[in-house]
């Protein structure tokens, strides 16, 4: 355990990874936040594509605190559980926040002509650049970007692409990331996974056909694979790799897998993972040498499941309102000031 964070206790009755994982769509927390500002961020790929998000201010900023961008996973959105919870905790010490959808995600679903990956970080970067031209007062000192399951593995991706990364992002953090894109789709054809996997796939399924392609197109032919898909793999071999130029699913992931890019991080980089998670193999996280690589703070628990982490409250984070994972986040926040 890295030297400040605290340690993880999981919380009665959320014992084992599929309780952990599953406790927040069991009680479905609310999270309430003050008003925000919706924000629209245009991408500039020719698409007409555009991200949405909301931004938050804190009643009593704090100076030189950087902003903190949350980015939400497969499936999920701006106002998914943990990323309200996160949004919350943060801004209570003084730091604005951005709650950002994928592309094709939250209010976009169905309004936009290419959707979200897990290596999808152009976007990411375009966002950046829209919020140092259009916020410079909340940029000027520094970005922190957080991403939940996929988009962790976009985060770490972005955070070790050398020479793309923008200089105003002081640091990453990446939460229960899929780092081996093709041991985590194998993993999720397990029997004891079907009922994620058949959930999941429902909900790929539906944001992917909420926008009908036209009769005769490219996209048509794979909203069809969509259709016939069984498996995520399916979804991921006949869409999402030919929807963005790969040959097939395992190039898709051999691509975009985030473990390939970890040894060029060079910037704090907080890495956050359980190795019960179900659907996540723990060998990459556990054949990975991570002392080798100072940049990288990994907070690699034994149990916690899949963005679980439900521990009992503890200290001022608790009087705030805080989970053990908002603990974490707050803690590297402080070793960044």
């Amino acid at each position: 355990m890295p030297p400040g964070y605290p340690a993880f206790r999981p919380r009665l009755p959320w014992l084992g990874p599929d309780l952990q994982t599953l406790r927040n769509t069991l009680r479905r927390p609310r999270h309430a936040l003050p008003a925000g500002e919706v924000l629209v961020f245009p991408m500039g790929d020719g698409t007409g594509d555009s991200l949405a998000g909301t931004l938050h201010r804190p009643s009593a900023p704090a100076a030189g605190r950087p902003l903190v961008v949350l980015i939400h996973g497969l499936a999920g959105s701006e106002d998914s559980p943990y990323i309200r919870a996160a949004a919350g905790v943060v801004l209570a010490r003084g730091h604005a926040v951005l709650r950002l959808n994928l592309r094709g995600a939250g209010p976009m679903v169905g309004r936009t002509r290419q959707r979200y990956h897990a290596g999808r970080t152009q976007d990411a970067r375009a966002v950046l650049a829209h919020l140092a031209t259009t916020l410079p007062d909340l940029t000027a000192p520094g970005v922190v970007v957080v991403g939940y399951s996929l988009a962790g593995n976009m985060v770490l991706k972005l955070m070790g692409e050398v020479g793309a990364l923008p200089p105003m992002v002081r640091g990453g953090v990446a939460v229960s990331a899929p780092i081996d894109l093709s041991a985590t789709s194998r993993r999720f054809l397990k029997a004891r996974n079907r009922p994620y996997h058949l959930w999941l796939l429902r909900q790929m399924k539906s944001e992917t056909l909420a926008k009908p392609a036209e009769p005769g197109t490219a996209e048509a032919e794979r909203q069809a694979a969509v259709r016939r898909a069984r498996t995520i793999y399916d979804f991921d071999d006949g869409y999402v790799a030919p929807a963005n130029g790969w040959r097939d699913a395992e190039d898709y992931y051999r691509v975009n897998s985030a473990l390939q890019f970890l040894p060029a991080i060079t910037r704090p980089t907080l890495v956050i993972h359980a190795l019960d998670d179900p659907w996540i193999a723990p060998k990459p996280y556990l054949a990975f040498d991570w002392a080798a690589h100072p940049a990288l703070v990994p907070l690699i628990v034994t149990k916690g499941g899949h963005v679980g982490f439900h521990a009992a409250a503890e200290g001022r984070g608790a009087i705030l309102g805080g989970g053990w994972l908002d603990r974490c986040l707050v803690r590297f926040l402080e070793t960044l000031a």
